[in-house]
């Protein structure tokens, strides 16, 4: 086995007391991030930026439907909490070739109506 010299056990021991050192504070303080929370991050900043594009085009594709009052009125009607289970089965704010609204936008955009 490999010793080191009795003079260098010092560095050594420093060397590896700093590295432990520098990791803590940096993702404490330094602001540094694990792969899976940067990829959290950017899921959350994604959803946020679809629910702002798809709830405006929802609420203009409600407004242009041609039993807009009726349907505003049955909106109103409906729990506030399953409101976006109507907007979703009405398909509006969904858009060609994409998935079915997601429940954040229908939800946003059942607020916009029913203000």
């Amino acid at each position: 086995m490999f010793k080191f010299p009795a003079y260098t056990e010092n560095a050594v021991w420093g060397a590896v007391i700093g590295a432990i050192a520098i990791t803590f504070f940096g993702f404490q303080w330094g602001g540094w991030q694990t792969a899976g929370k940067v990829e959290s991050i950017a899921n959350q900043k994604v959803a946020v930026a679809v629910q702002s594009i798809l709830t405006p085009l929802c609420v203009d594709m409600f407004k242009k439907d041609a039993k807009y009052k009726d349907n505003l009125v049955e909106l109103k009607k409906i729990d506030e909490w399953s409101r976006d289970k109507f907007i979703e089965k009405g398909g509006w704010g969904k858009v060609t070739g994409a998935n079915d609204l997601d429940a954040d936008s229908s939800k946003a955009c059942a607020t916009q109506l029913t203000q």
